[in-house]
């Protein structure tokens, strides 16, 4: 599973000329899910996002997690970031997981989220989605779980 996160002072996402989901400082997270991804890669993702440290502490150095910071969450799915790119000059979908599948562990990770962060918002699975953010630092990382059998 694939997470793109990047450090916003603020972001919203809308459908339509709707907003669905916005939030504040925090964390805007474009999450893609890969073929063979289950509900432990799903929840391996979401415990290093919460706990990922890219806030800046008194000192300035990236030292808090959003825990932490009790900043916003904006989760949106993005069917292409586990896209094959290595070769010709159009991307290839293989990779990706099936879009019943992809909506299934999207919802876990929300449902997950909400369970245990007080501010989360996402996009709608599927939706032509227009994404707006004041990336902060900028600040981006692209985190990839897999849990290894052993």
């Amino acid at each position: 599973m694939i997470g793109l996160l990047q450090r916003v002072s603020r972001a919203r996402v809308t459908v339509d000329n709707e907003t669905v989901g916005a939030i504040d400082a925090g964390l805007l997270v474009l999450l893609g899910v890969e073929k063979g991804d289950g509900e432990a890669e799903a929840t391996r993702l979401l415990e290093r996002l919460l706990g990922y440290r890219i806030f800046a502490d008194a000192d300035g150095k990236m030292n808090l997690s959003l825990r932490d910071t009790n900043g916003g969450l904006l989760l949106v799915p993005q069917f292409t970031l586990p896209a094959d790119t290595r070769k010709g000059m159009r991307p290839s979908f293989t990779p990706a997981a099936p879009p019943q599948e992809g909506r299934r562990l999207f919802d876990f990770v929300l449902d997950a989220a909400r369970e245990c962060h007080p501010q989360v918002a996402a996009g709608c699975f599927g939706a032509d989605m227009q994404v707006e953010l004041i990336n902060d630092g900028p600040v981006t990382f692209w985190l990839q779980t897999a849990v290894v059998a052993g």
